[in-house]
């Protein structure tokens, strides 16, 4: 077998094992939101406001395209191998960055930080979505053939979920009671909470620090990823781009 139908068999366990790290912690929340009487569909909704999670997702979805891919349209006609289209290129470099930032954040600020009763994480599921997941991810930047260089503009589409996930969390904050200890918010984060006495400058200044500090971390390793793209491809050109 070829080290590109290697690594695409990778990417799609990779996903599998993703998806059913998502489905045992949702049914773990689901499952301690019954025993404890807790609001089952807010419960859910806030499971899927999770930054970690909506990622997750998304790099399983885009890992799956990539290996379809593959196997329907990774070589023309004439047998000739094909670059990946640049939608694809896109994804990947979007879900490698938010996976990046979900595993440096995670392992910097949360790991350790102590959940209400019932809301603990499933131990394996936990490390699969914030150490294994980025980590491949990480590696897919390096080590995945056919990836296409894209130029420094498309860094810019990067932006554009992690902007409207957080106008999302701040409008929907307020609006939501916890449904683990009922006050009258919910933020999937504490350095998203305006109300965290711990934020300094407090309220929604301290807020704002980490937002743009997470964003501008987003940037950098956005054109990182693209930068490695770009030095990569060279040792493809033979490949035929596919649009």
């Amino acid at each position: 077998m070829s080290p590109e139908r290697v690594w695409t068999v990778l990417r799609g366990v990779m996903a599998v094992v993703i998806l059913a790290a998502v489905v045992r912690q949702l049914a773990a929340s689901i499952a301690s939101a019954l025993e404890y009487g807790r609001d089952l569909g807010v419960t859910v909704a806030n499971f899927f406001s999770f930054f970690t999670i909506l990622s997750n997702v998304s790099s399983a979805i885009v890992l799956t395209w990539a290996v379809v891919w593959f196997l329907t349209r990774g070589r023309d006609a004439g047998g000739e191998r094909r670059r990946e289209p640049r939608a694809l290129a896109i994804a990947l470099v979007s879900v490698t960055t938010y996976m990046v930032i979900t595993g440096v954040v995670y392992n910097i600020l949360l790991r350790g930080v102590e959940l209400p009763q019932g809301s603990e994480p499933v131990p394996w599921s936990n490390e699969v979505l914030h150490v294994v997941a980025p980590l491949f991810l990480l590696a897919d930047a390096f080590v995945a053939v056919r990836r296409r260089p894209l130029p420094w503009r498309d860094t810019l589409w990067v932006l554009g979920f992690p902007i409207a996930w957080v106008i999302y969390t701040l409008v929907r904050g307020p609006l939501v009671t916890d449904p683990t200890i009922g006050p009258g918010y919910w933020y999937p984060y504490p350095f998203l909470n305006p109300n965290n006495p711990g934020l300094v400058p407090p309220g929604y200044a301290g807020v704002a620090v980490y937002v743009v500090g997470i964003a501008a971390a987003i940037v950098v390793v956005a054109y990182g990823v693209v930068w490695v793209g770009r030095r990569r491809a060279p040792v493809d050109r033979p490949v035929h781009a596919d649009r």
